[in-house]
């Protein structure tokens, strides 16, 4: 059976658990370790995403992250390829190093976001990498040392989690060490790495419970989230897809975008393709951009290379191109 595609949107708070392939180590020693967040770090501040939890252990790692304009797809392939490329060069080594596909679940984050800090935060004592909760308070490659004050890292959105204990910094991380402190008798939390209706629901027990009640469940493994939030993930996601094949089937492509921006702007599409910062030229990339990205599906990476851009300027002109779009109600069909 063929999998099914990866669930991504700018904003959505989604759950990433990547191992080593065949389960072997993926850092070898603390130079790995700091090499991977270092990169990390940089990542998630040139994309615009949002780091709640991330955790590294021998041969995984967990990332709670919220996604900015740029595609999750995007940031894990930079995240990935560029750590096996450094990782393979520092080692003397060749090949593959991550499973071929990492595992990436959309969660519902009222309901969710402080349960996967939690879970994600505690896998080094659940692993035995530390002991106890003091060691894992000053363990620098979890985002829970960041959290409890004993680590910096400007990239991991620790004021986020905080607010949601308290207003005074001691009393919220009080609090928010004792919320960490309970998980610990939970275990393994298998709830939380599954997606899907019967973990959603609270296992079978709930799930048949509802079932005798006549309520009817929507589930899917690559959501966390009741069945509500589950049916309007999957209705965005598919009103997506039906757009892309509906511009598909009418032969768009980025040359057809390319007119369609030069038709609204009433420039030749070399003139505005030029580098430069003139207001009209800028305004002209940032559409095609956002059209390009968001309505063809093209990969950033992709329209960088034809644009002679960076991928980070893409991103950005993504944002710029989707306000543009909104606030003059363009359409990229006439």
């Amino acid at each position: 059976m063929p999998r099914q595609a990866r669930i991504d949107a700018p904003g959505a708070l989604q759950h990433i658990i990547c191992r080593g392939i065949e389960r072997r180590k993926i850092f070898w020693t603390d130079t790995d370790r700091d090499d991977f967040v270092e990169h990390l770090g940089s990542l998630i501040e040139e994309t615009h995403s949002e780091c709640y939890g991330w955790a590294l252990l021998s041969n995984h790692f967990h990332l709670l992250l919220k996604t900015g304009n740029t595609a999750l797809a995007t940031v894990m392939r930079r995240l990935l390829t560029g750590y096996v490329v450094r990782f393979n060069r520092r080692h003397r080594r060749s090949g593959v190093l991550f499973q071929n596909r990492y595992k990436s679940i959309l969660c519902q984050e009222d309901a969710y976001l402080l349960e996967l800090v939690r879970y994600i935060h505690l896998n080094p004592l659940r692993a035995r990498v530390v002991k106890t909760l003091r060691q894992l308070d000053r363990y620098g490659y979890s985002g829970h040392s960041v959290i409890m004050g004993y680590s910096d890292k400007g990239w991991q959105n620790a004021d986020k989690v905080l607010s949601l204990f308290g207003k005074r910094l001691s009393s919220a991380r009080k609090h928010y060490r004792g919320f960490i402190e309970k998980g610990i008798s939970k275990g393994k939390r298998p709830d939380l790495i599954g997606g899907g209706m019967i973990r959603s629901a609270g296992g079978w027990t709930a799930c048949k419970s509802k079932s005798r009640q006549k309520v009817h469940l929507k589930g899917d493994e690559r959501i966390l989230g009741d069945s509500d939030f589950v049916k309007s993930v999957l209705k965005a996601a598919n009103e997506a897809m039906e757009r892309h094949y509906q511009l598909q089937a009418q032969g768009f492509d980025f040359e057809k975008v390319l007119h369609r921006v030069s038709k609204l702007f009433d420039i030749d599409a070399q003139q505005f393709l030029l580098s430069g910062k003139q207001p009209m030229r800028v305004k002209a990339r940032s559409l095609v951009c956002y059209w390009a990205v968001k309505e063809l599906g093209m990969a950033g990476t992709e329209v960088a290379k034809i644009l002679h851009l960076t991928q980070p300027a893409v991103s950005k002109a993504v944002q710029r191109g989707e306000k543009l779009a909104l606030a003059n109600k363009f359409s990229l069909i006439d």
